[in-house]
Protein backbone atom coordinates (compact mmCIF):
# COMPACT_ATOMS: atom_id res chain seq x y z
CA UNK A 1 0.00 0.00 0.00
CA UNK A 2 1.49 3.50 -1.23
CA UNK A 3 1.73 6.27 1.76
CA UNK A 4 -1.13 8.14 -0.71
CA UNK A 5 -3.16 5.19 -0.33
CA UNK A 6 -3.00 4.68 3.10
CA UNK A 7 -3.44 8.36 3.60
CA UNK A 8 -6.99 8.21 2.07
CA UNK A 9 -7.71 5.34 4.05
CA UNK A 10 -6.55 6.70 6.97
CA UNK A 11 -9.19 10.20 6.27
CA UNK A 12 -11.91 7.81 5.53
CA UNK A 13 -11.36 5.88 9.15
CA UNK A 14 -10.56 8.69 10.98
CA UNK A 15 -13.86 10.27 9.99
CA UNK A 16 -16.24 7.31 10.91
CA UNK A 17 -14.74 6.95 14.01
CA UNK A 18 -13.23 3.33 13.84
CA UNK A 19 -10.13 4.08 14.79
CA UNK A 20 -9.56 0.43 16.33
CA UNK A 21 -10.22 -0.50 13.00
CA UNK A 22 -7.91 1.55 11.30
CA UNK A 23 -5.09 0.39 13.77
CA UNK A 24 -5.89 -3.11 12.75
CA UNK A 25 -5.46 -2.42 9.33
CA UNK A 26 -2.04 -0.64 10.00
CA UNK A 27 -0.48 -3.10 11.27
CA UNK A 28 -1.09 -5.88 9.08
CA UNK A 29 -0.42 -3.94 5.85
CA UNK A 30 2.71 -2.05 7.20
CA UNK A 31 5.24 -3.93 5.25
CA UNK A 32 5.75 -5.33 2.22
CA UNK A 33 7.84 -8.21 1.26
CA UNK A 34 11.03 -6.84 -1.45
CA UNK A 35 13.13 -9.52 -1.02
CA UNK A 36 13.81 -12.88 1.19
CA UNK A 37 17.33 -14.98 1.17
CA UNK A 38 18.67 -17.62 3.44
CA UNK A 39 21.66 -16.87 5.93
CA UNK A 40 23.42 -18.82 7.81
CA UNK A 41 20.65 -20.31 10.11
CA UNK A 42 17.71 -17.54 9.23
CA UNK A 43 16.99 -15.46 6.71
CA UNK A 44 17.58 -11.63 5.82
CA UNK A 45 14.19 -9.96 4.64
CA UNK A 46 13.63 -6.60 3.01
CA UNK A 47 10.52 -4.54 3.79
CA UNK A 48 8.75 -1.46 2.31
CA UNK A 49 6.06 0.21 4.16
CA UNK A 50 4.36 3.29 3.92
CA UNK A 51 5.09 5.78 6.84
CA UNK A 52 2.86 7.86 8.71
CA UNK A 53 5.73 9.45 10.83
CA UNK A 54 8.05 10.19 7.73
CA UNK A 55 4.92 10.35 5.11
CA UNK A 56 7.18 8.70 2.13
CA UNK A 57 7.69 4.72 2.16
CA UNK A 58 10.65 3.71 3.62
CA UNK A 59 12.61 0.44 3.64
CA UNK A 60 14.29 -1.59 5.92
CA UNK A 61 15.79 -4.80 6.55
CA UNK A 62 14.97 -7.39 9.21
CA UNK A 63 17.10 -10.76 9.58
CA UNK A 64 15.40 -13.58 11.58
CA UNK A 65 17.19 -16.47 12.84
CA UNK A 66 15.12 -19.85 12.84
CA UNK A 67 13.12 -20.18 15.92
CA UNK A 68 10.20 -22.43 17.13
CA UNK A 69 6.78 -21.64 16.65
CA UNK A 70 5.56 -18.18 19.03
CA UNK A 71 9.19 -18.29 20.20
CA UNK A 72 9.91 -14.51 20.72
CA UNK A 73 13.72 -13.72 20.51
CA UNK A 74 15.72 -10.89 21.42
CA UNK A 75 16.11 -8.04 19.03
CA UNK A 76 18.94 -5.26 17.80
CA UNK A 77 18.08 -2.17 16.03
CA UNK A 78 21.29 -0.71 14.15
CA UNK A 79 21.44 2.28 12.67
CA UNK A 80 23.74 3.06 9.56
CA UNK A 81 25.94 6.32 9.05
CA UNK A 82 25.39 9.26 6.53
CA UNK A 83 25.00 7.97 2.94
CA UNK A 84 24.14 4.65 3.16
CA UNK A 85 21.08 2.65 2.89
CA UNK A 86 19.43 -0.06 4.59
CA UNK A 87 21.64 -2.07 2.36
CA UNK A 88 25.15 -1.29 3.73
CA UNK A 89 25.12 -2.86 6.84
CA UNK A 90 23.31 -6.16 5.20
CA UNK A 91 25.91 -6.83 2.48
CA UNK A 92 29.28 -5.50 4.30
CA UNK A 93 29.34 -6.27 8.01
CA UNK A 94 28.46 -10.06 8.15
CA UNK A 95 26.76 -9.58 10.86
CA UNK A 96 24.16 -12.32 9.67
CA UNK A 97 26.43 -15.53 10.95
CA UNK A 98 26.58 -13.52 14.86
CA UNK A 99 22.88 -13.00 14.67
CA UNK A 100 22.13 -16.36 13.60
CA UNK A 101 24.89 -17.97 16.31
CA UNK A 102 22.84 -15.72 19.16
CA UNK A 103 19.49 -16.39 18.18
CA UNK A 104 19.01 -12.39 17.95
CA UNK A 105 16.40 -10.77 15.41
CA UNK A 106 18.22 -7.30 13.77
CA UNK A 107 16.31 -4.68 12.30
CA UNK A 108 17.93 -2.32 10.28
CA UNK A 109 16.53 0.85 8.48
CA UNK A 110 17.63 3.43 6.18
CA UNK A 111 18.65 6.74 7.15
CA UNK A 112 16.35 9.14 5.90
CA UNK A 113 12.92 9.54 4.05
CA UNK A 114 13.31 9.07 0.56
CA UNK A 115 11.30 10.35 -2.23
CA UNK A 116 9.74 13.19 -0.60
CA UNK A 117 12.13 15.55 -2.87
CA UNK A 118 12.30 18.83 -0.94
CA UNK A 119 14.48 21.41 -2.40
CA UNK A 120 18.45 20.93 -1.01
CA UNK A 121 17.77 17.71 -0.09
CA UNK A 122 20.63 16.25 -2.60
CA UNK A 123 22.54 19.34 -2.48
CA UNK A 124 25.58 17.63 -0.10
CA UNK A 125 26.41 14.08 1.51
CA UNK A 126 25.66 15.18 5.13
CA UNK A 127 22.76 16.54 4.91
CA UNK A 128 19.27 15.59 3.45
CA UNK A 129 18.75 12.17 2.13
CA UNK A 130 21.11 9.40 3.40
CA UNK A 131 21.56 12.05 6.38
CA UNK A 132 18.45 12.35 8.64
CA UNK A 133 20.92 12.24 12.02
CA UNK A 134 17.97 10.60 13.92
CA UNK A 135 16.38 13.55 14.91
CA UNK A 136 12.83 15.15 14.99
CA UNK A 137 13.19 18.07 12.77
CA UNK A 138 11.64 21.11 13.74
CA UNK A 139 12.75 23.84 10.86
CA UNK A 140 9.68 24.16 8.65
CA UNK A 141 10.73 22.92 6.02
CA UNK A 142 12.65 19.57 7.06
CA UNK A 143 9.69 18.94 10.10
CA UNK A 144 7.34 16.95 7.95
CA UNK A 145 8.99 14.29 6.91
CA UNK A 146 12.45 14.56 8.72
CA UNK A 147 11.12 12.60 11.81
CA UNK A 148 14.00 9.49 12.13
CA UNK A 149 13.52 9.80 15.86
CA UNK A 150 10.02 9.38 16.33
CA UNK A 151 10.07 6.84 13.06
CA UNK A 152 12.98 4.45 15.30
CA UNK A 153 11.28 4.63 18.56
CA UNK A 154 7.81 4.90 18.35
CA UNK A 155 6.68 3.28 14.83
CA UNK A 156 9.62 0.90 13.45
CA UNK A 157 10.16 -0.66 16.88
CA UNK A 158 6.46 -0.72 17.86
CA UNK A 159 4.75 -1.54 15.43
CA UNK A 160 6.19 -2.18 12.22
CA UNK A 161 9.15 -4.14 12.80
CA UNK A 162 6.61 -6.81 15.41
CA UNK A 163 4.42 -6.70 12.26
CA UNK A 164 7.51 -8.82 10.66
CA UNK A 165 9.32 -10.40 12.95
CA UNK A 166 8.56 -12.21 16.43
CA UNK A 167 10.37 -9.56 18.71
CA UNK A 168 10.30 -9.34 22.45
CA UNK A 169 9.69 -6.18 23.40
CA UNK A 170 11.26 -6.57 26.71
CA UNK A 171 14.95 -7.65 25.44
CA UNK A 172 15.65 -5.01 22.52
CA UNK A 173 19.26 -3.26 22.43
CA UNK A 174 20.42 -0.74 20.19
CA UNK A 175 23.89 0.11 17.88
CA UNK A 176 24.99 2.04 15.28
CA UNK A 177 28.00 3.55 13.05
CA UNK A 178 28.99 6.39 12.64
CA UNK A 179 25.86 9.01 12.51
CA UNK A 180 24.00 5.74 13.51
CA UNK A 181 26.73 5.15 16.41
CA UNK A 182 25.03 8.88 17.64
CA UNK A 183 21.86 7.50 17.08
CA UNK A 184 21.98 4.39 19.20
CA UNK A 185 23.80 6.16 21.52
CA UNK A 186 20.82 9.12 22.13
CA UNK A 187 17.92 7.11 21.55
CA UNK A 188 19.65 4.22 24.03
CA UNK A 189 20.15 6.51 27.01
CA UNK A 190 16.46 8.61 26.15
CA UNK A 191 14.43 5.58 25.87
CA UNK A 192 16.21 3.19 28.43
CA UNK A 193 12.79 1.57 29.34
CA UNK A 194 12.71 0.26 25.35
CA UNK A 195 16.69 -0.47 24.80
CA UNK A 196 18.22 -2.41 27.35
CA UNK A 197 21.55 -2.56 25.55
CA UNK A 198 23.88 -0.08 23.40
CA UNK A 199 26.76 -0.24 21.50
CA UNK A 200 28.68 1.79 18.80
CA UNK A 201 31.33 1.70 15.96
CA UNK A 202 33.00 5.20 15.30
CA UNK A 203 29.75 7.33 17.06
CA UNK A 204 29.75 10.82 16.50
CA UNK A 205 29.93 11.63 20.25
CA UNK A 206 29.92 15.47 20.40
CA UNK A 207 28.24 16.41 17.48
CA UNK A 208 26.96 20.00 18.98
CA UNK A 209 31.08 20.90 18.40
CA UNK A 210 31.55 19.51 15.13
CA UNK A 211 31.04 20.50 11.87
CA UNK A 212 29.26 17.62 10.53
CA UNK A 213 26.57 17.63 13.47
CA UNK A 214 26.44 21.74 13.46
CA UNK A 215 25.54 21.86 10.14
CA UNK A 216 23.14 18.95 10.46
CA UNK A 217 21.73 20.13 13.85
CA UNK A 218 21.30 23.63 12.49
CA UNK A 219 19.57 22.45 9.61
CA UNK A 220 16.98 20.55 11.27
CA UNK A 221 16.39 22.44 14.44
CA UNK A 222 17.51 25.94 14.14
CA UNK A 223 20.06 28.30 15.46
CA UNK A 224 18.93 27.73 18.85
CA UNK A 225 21.64 25.09 20.56
CA UNK A 226 19.56 24.37 23.37
CA UNK A 227 17.35 22.05 21.13
CA UNK A 228 20.40 20.48 20.37
CA UNK A 229 21.34 18.81 23.30
CA UNK A 230 19.11 15.81 23.49
CA UNK A 231 20.72 15.10 20.02
CA UNK A 232 24.31 14.92 21.22
CA UNK A 233 25.43 11.63 23.05
CA UNK A 234 28.17 13.48 25.35
CA UNK A 235 25.85 15.58 26.30
CA UNK A 236 22.86 12.53 27.11
CA UNK A 237 25.32 10.90 29.09
CA UNK A 238 26.33 13.58 31.06
CA UNK A 239 22.82 13.56 33.15
CA UNK A 240 21.35 10.33 32.30
CA UNK A 241 19.60 8.93 35.22
CA UNK A 242 18.58 5.76 33.97
CA UNK A 243 19.03 1.75 35.00
CA UNK A 244 22.38 0.91 34.81
CA UNK A 245 24.03 0.80 31.35
CA UNK A 246 27.43 -0.50 30.18
CA UNK A 247 28.15 0.87 26.65
CA UNK A 248 30.26 -1.15 24.03
CA UNK A 249 32.64 1.48 22.06
CA UNK A 250 34.93 0.68 19.16
CA UNK A 251 36.96 3.26 17.47
CA UNK A 252 39.31 2.94 14.44
CA UNK A 253 42.64 4.53 15.68
CA UNK A 254 43.88 5.45 11.87
CA UNK A 255 39.87 6.92 11.44
CA UNK A 256 40.18 10.19 9.26
CA UNK A 257 37.28 11.15 10.86
CA UNK A 258 38.06 11.43 14.29
CA UNK A 259 37.88 15.23 14.54
CA UNK A 260 34.61 14.86 14.07
CA UNK A 261 33.88 11.86 16.00
CA UNK A 262 35.53 13.21 19.72
CA UNK A 263 35.21 9.89 21.14
CA UNK A 264 37.35 11.24 23.97
CA UNK A 265 33.83 13.15 25.07
CA UNK A 266 32.44 10.26 26.43
CA UNK A 267 32.63 9.75 29.90
CA UNK A 268 31.57 7.14 32.09
CA UNK A 269 28.95 7.99 35.03
CA UNK A 270 27.73 7.02 38.15
CA UNK A 271 24.36 5.35 36.03
CA UNK A 272 26.24 4.43 32.69
CA UNK A 273 29.66 2.53 31.79
CA UNK A 274 31.90 3.56 28.81
CA UNK A 275 34.04 0.71 27.35
CA UNK A 276 35.84 3.05 24.77
CA UNK A 277 38.26 0.35 22.82
CA UNK A 278 40.54 2.62 20.36
CA UNK A 279 41.39 -0.35 17.44
CA UNK A 280 45.18 0.56 16.28
CA UNK A 281 44.93 0.72 12.20
CA UNK A 282 41.43 0.51 11.97
CA UNK A 283 39.62 3.27 9.45
CA UNK A 284 35.95 4.59 9.52
CA UNK A 285 35.34 1.79 7.02
CA UNK A 286 32.96 -1.41 7.28
CA UNK A 287 36.43 -3.67 7.14
CA UNK A 288 36.41 -1.99 10.86
CA UNK A 289 32.79 -3.05 11.58
CA UNK A 290 33.31 -6.23 10.37
CA UNK A 291 36.50 -6.77 12.30
CA UNK A 292 34.60 -6.56 15.65
CA UNK A 293 30.66 -7.32 15.00
CA UNK A 294 31.61 -10.78 17.20
CA UNK A 295 32.18 -8.41 19.82
CA UNK A 296 29.28 -6.53 19.65
CA UNK A 297 26.88 -9.44 19.28
CA UNK A 298 28.68 -11.04 22.78
CA UNK A 299 27.89 -7.68 24.41
CA UNK A 300 24.47 -7.54 23.64
CA UNK A 301 23.55 -11.47 23.95
CA UNK A 302 25.46 -11.27 27.63
CA UNK A 303 22.65 -8.50 28.36
CA UNK A 304 19.76 -9.76 26.31
CA UNK A 305 19.40 -12.93 27.66
CA UNK A 306 20.53 -12.52 31.15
Amino acid sequence: MKFEELLYLFRVLVLAGNSKKLLKILRRMAATLVSKNQSFQGKQYVYKHASPTTQCDMTFGVYIPDHEPNEKLPTLFYLSGLTCTHANFMEKSGFQQYASKHKIIVVHPDTSPRGVDIEGDSDSWDFGKGAGFYVNATVEKWAKNYRMYDYIVKELLEDVAPSVAPIDLGRVGIFGHSMGGHGALTIGLRNPEKFKSISAFAPICNPITVPWGQKALTGYLGPDQSTWQPYDASEVLKTYQGPRREILVDQGASDNFLEQLKPETLKPTEHAGVVLRIQPEFDHSYYFIASFMGDHFEHHARILKA
